[in-house]
């Protein structure tokens, strides 16, 4: 990946400044979804260490165990990103919506609240375009939103879901708190908590099944086809591609098996010779390929 960790550190910086921030703000307030937002910080927080853990991990040369590499440890990781953010955050948030609904409690010093709120959704709307400015570089021309769901850098989607859901959710409590304080009412800031708890767990069902596919082995990009087929057409050698089978291994990392057919009449060196070259003109088309096997045949 071009663009390395930077987005992740910089998501890491920031939920962690904010964390600090809520956490002396829950306990001067009392406020559960100060509180709620506290955790949500220090989940994320754990989240962006996995990431970063994934990330490294995924960048080990392959080995007599794992002949195709380590790629898929950034997925299996940004899989459990999105676990520890459901239970972490979602769950436990609307557990204290619920203790709160059942036993309100009054906000102290709301205004405190509601600057440190305020700092933190700054913080969080700066992480957030810093993901966005690198998922612009990468999707081209692809909408936004299909880049998300196609793409094969989990980071990228997992770092986005999460400042996504930490923008939204410090939303809410900045405007549960300010209700609460408004009104007297301290159930709108249990409310508040409820809401919260239920963007999180949204957001974590979204990524688990976005990284789950790529977990179990999905496709490479469609367009790679394409690729194959404008490749094997420069080599008159080659008659037509009968079928090709792609596996995304990691970001960046794609396993490709085609079955070509070929002319009759080419001799067992020529044919080889078709093969490879074959295969540097595909790699150089498209570098994500590490792993290329092609197979001759005359019907699929």
């Amino acid at each position: 990946m071009a663009e390395g960790a930077s987005h992740i550190v910089r998501a890491l910086v920031a939920n962690f400044l904010i964390a600090c921030a809520k956490g002396v703000g829950a306990f001067l307030t009392g406020s559960g979804a100060m509180l709620a937002e506290t955790l949500h910080s220090l989940s994320d927080c754990v989240n962006q260490g996995l990431l970063l853990l994934g990330l490294k991990q995924a960048k080990k040369l392959p080995d007599e165990r794992h002949p195709l590499g380590y790629g898929r440890t950034l997925y299996f990781w940004s899989f459990m990103v999105a676990m520890l953010l459901f239970l972490g955050g979602g769950a436990y948030s609307i557990y204290e919506g619920i203790h709160k609904l059942q036993s309100p409690e009054p906000i102290s010093s709301p205004y405190i609240a509601v600057i440190i709120l305020s700092f933190g959704f700054a913080i969080e709307f700066w992480a957030m375009l810093g993901v966005i400015k690198v998922a612009n570089q990468r999707r081209g021309k692809t909408p936004f939103m299909q880049y998300l769901k196609q793409t094969k850098d989990s980071d990228v989607v997992v770092i986005f879901g999460e400042d996504f859901a930490a923008v939204v959710g410090l939303g809410l409590a900045l405007i549960a708190v300010i209700l609460a304080w408004v009104t007297g009412n301290p159930r709108f800031d249990s409310i508040g908590t409820l809401a919260i708890g239920t963007v999180l767990i949204g957001v974590a069902i979204f990524l688990a099944v976005e990284v789950k596919s790529l977990l179990l082995g999905e496709s490479a990009d469609p367009a790679l086809f394409e690729a194959i087929k404008e490749t094997a057409a420069e080599d008159p050698r080659i008659v037509k591609v009968l079928r090709a089978l792609t596996v995304q291994q990691g970001p960046g990392e794609v396993m490709l098996a085609c079955k070509l057919q070929f002319k009759d009449d080419l001799t067992t060196q020529a044919l080889v010779g078709s093969i490879n070259e074959f295969e540097q003109r595909l790699q150089k088309r498209v570098p994500d390929i590490r792993w290329c096997f092609v197979e001759p045949d005359n019907a699929d």
